[in-house]
């Protein structure tokens, strides 16, 4: 992905990630966290709107701020910065709605190329984990750095 991207704050272990996302709707924060699974060695990653009132995520908000390539873009780029720290991760994301999913499929298969050379990448067909492939339905994703 050679898309601009936006700056990003990170905490000390590399789990959290900030940006403020600009478009006609103002200025957003966004928030990236990885969060570890019951599996040590899978994080979900989880990317929303921040709910300044609570420091949450909000993953159902739908902000239409008219820059949607360069925050995926974005939260993209921090899957290499977190992944530089944690290289065994296995990295899981889902949509918070069937729509997002189909954003991140469509995402994923518009840089397929680009994401293979440094990611394994597999979707989950609700039966099994398969080699991601374009043109498919997928109900999650989980990509792993390669070595």
């Amino acid at each position: 992905m050679i898309e601009e991207r936006y700056n990003v704050g990170f905490n000390a272990d590399y789990s959290m990630f900030e940006f403020m996302s600009e478009g006609p709707k103002g200025k957003i924060k966004k928030i990236i966290h990885y969060t570890q699974t019951s599996n040590p060695d899978v994080y979900n990653l989880g990317f929303g709107d921040k709910n300044e009132l609570t420091n949450e995520i909000d993953d159902f908000i739908i902000t239409n701020n008219g820059d949607s390539q360069k925050v995926l873009a974005t939260v993209a780029a921090t899957l290499f910065v977190f992944t530089d720290h944690y290289p065994n991760a296995f990295i899981l994301a889902t949509g918070s709605t069937l729509a997002r999913t189909r954003l991140y499929r469509i995402g994923i298969s518009n840089n397929l190329l680009l994401i293979e050379k440094d990611f394994y990448i597999f979707g989950y067909n609700g039966k099994n984990w398969l080699p991601f492939q374009k043109n498919t339905h997928y109900e999650s994703f989980l990509a792993k750095r390669k070595k």
